[in-house]
């Protein structure tokens, strides 16, 4: 049986992966489009409105919404549970999650 070392392969192939999705998270917003700063949760720490990088507060209905018409950058919004939701786009980096963005 081969002698690989899985692990440690799998574990280079993540480093590289994380340092691409960290060039490209930092990449200017060319299309000028607004970004989620900040969230508002509810007791339930469910995320129950937005606030975007102009300032805006938005409420989910809202939010939705305007991410569904591209004009938030960097969501996706997905239909689970019987309903649209919003995320981050999945890019490796747990930092900018919109569960761990900043609460006001």
């Amino acid at each position: 049986m081969d002698d690989k070392n899985f692990e440690k392969i799998y574990d280079e192939y993540k480093q590289q992966s994380e340092h691409e999705a960290q060039a490209e998270a930092s990449q200017s917003n060319p299309d000028g489009k607004e970004e989620f700063v900040a969230v508002k949760k509810n007791d339930d720490g469910d995320i129950i409105a937005f606030k975007t990088s102009s300032g805006r507060e938005l409420d989910y209905i809202t939010a939705l919404t305007e991410a569904k018409s591209g004009q938030i950058a960097h969501v996706d919004v997905f239909h689970k549970y019987g309903r649209d939701i919003i995320r981050s786009e999945p890019d490796g980096i747990k930092e900018n999650n919109l569960d761990r963005l900043p609460e006001f």
